[in-house]
């Protein structure tokens, strides 16, 4: 009898753990070269970018490169007390008649000698803007989810012409939108409630129908099977299982909006953007230092108590990491 020893096949545990490992380095360095090309070509980029600029500006750019974060020097004010009193319209010790220092000008009075501070009213009114423009936001986006959703809408003709107009509205930034109804209505905060809620059906019904897209069809079909049309399907059925991711949205929504109604009040859209222009504009240190205290804090408790809500109604575990 003859014993033969054969050297062992690639098909074994070890020659396959080999390949393994020989595929894993040469993914690894492929990674990396791509990596080091791509930061290799956004660096060649800024540096065109920058010599552009320079060519642009006469040779100036490199020459005022230094300089870039001196605009900040200005915002350092003579006593950093100005800044609660901007904030709250107290009387300066450093008023000289200047509009720098006439922090009690702009108390907004309600009752006898009870005041509003005035950047407190003008930060009203832009959350005001943002949520009524969410508010006209969610109000349309809703039906028009549903006409869009391929699953539940009712013709796909007019699930086409939906789906088209949303796209349309969340095709330009709001404060295009902004610039285009003030040529109309004139400035002030309805011509950014306009442009506001008009992006807002766009972009919140595209998030809806998305959502609508991945519900369970079987309330649906039972629905259905009983005699039931569109509108009572979408009501029983449809609605209450995405109820709460449409609020979760929709209050997200508000955090986007209330920055956008700042931007859009810096062209004219009134609030505490327009404000805020006026004072870096100036060079108004204590007053600019107030506002954007003031749009920070608002932004921050806006921000925690949306997202305490939205858990509230979609869970925790929705925040979860692989939940």
């Amino acid at each position: 009898m003859t014993l033969s020893v054969t050297a062992p096949s690639l098909t074994t545990p070890s020659g396959a753990a080999h390949q393994m490992a020989d595929a894993w380095r040469r993914q690894t360095s492929l990674r990396r070269f791509y990596t080091v090309l791509g930061v290799g070509l956004l660096l060649a980029a800024m540096l065109a970018s920058m010599w552009f600029a320079d060519e642009a500006n006469a040779g100036h750019f490199f020459d005022r490169l230094p300089h870039i974060l001196d605009f900040l020097s200005w915002l350092v004010p003579k006593d950093w007390n100005d800044v609660w009193r901007a904030l709250f319209d107290i009387a300066s010790p450093h008023d000289n008649g200047s509009q720098e220092f006439n922090f009690p000008l702009g108390r907004v009075y309600v009752w006898g000698g009870f005041y509003v501070p005035e950047y407190f009213e003008l930060m009203l009114t832009t959350v005001n803007v943002a949520l009524v423009s969410t508010v006209i936001g969610f109000v349309l986006a809703v039906p028009f989810s549903f006409i869009a959703a391929r699953n539940l809408t009712p013709h796909p003709l007019l699930r086409l012409v939906v789906k088209r107009v949303m796209e349309l509205l969340r095709a330009f930034p709001e404060i295009v939108i902004a610039g285009l109804f003030a040529a109309i209505v004139s400035i002030g905060p309805i011509a950014a409630i306009i442009a506001i809620g008009l992006h807002s059906i766009g972009a919140l019904g595209k998030l809806f129908y998305e959502i609508n897209e991945n519900i369970d069809m079987r309330a649906e079909e039972g629905l259905r099977a009983v005699g039931a049309n569109w509108f009572e399907r979408v009501r029983f059925a449809d609605l209450p299982q995405v109820l709460p991711n449409f609020m979760s949205y929709t209050l997200l929504r508000v955090e986007i909006n209330v920055r956008a109604s700042t931007i859009i009040g810096a062209v004219g859209g009134g609030g505490i953007g327009e404000e805020l222009k006026l004072s870096i504009s100036r060079g108004f240190g204590a007053k600019t230092l107030a506002l954007v205290l003031l749009l920070f804090t608002t932004i921050f408790i806006i921000d925690q108590f949306s997202a305490w809500l939205r858990r509230k109604l979609v869970g925790e575990q929705a925040f979860m990491m692989g939940a």
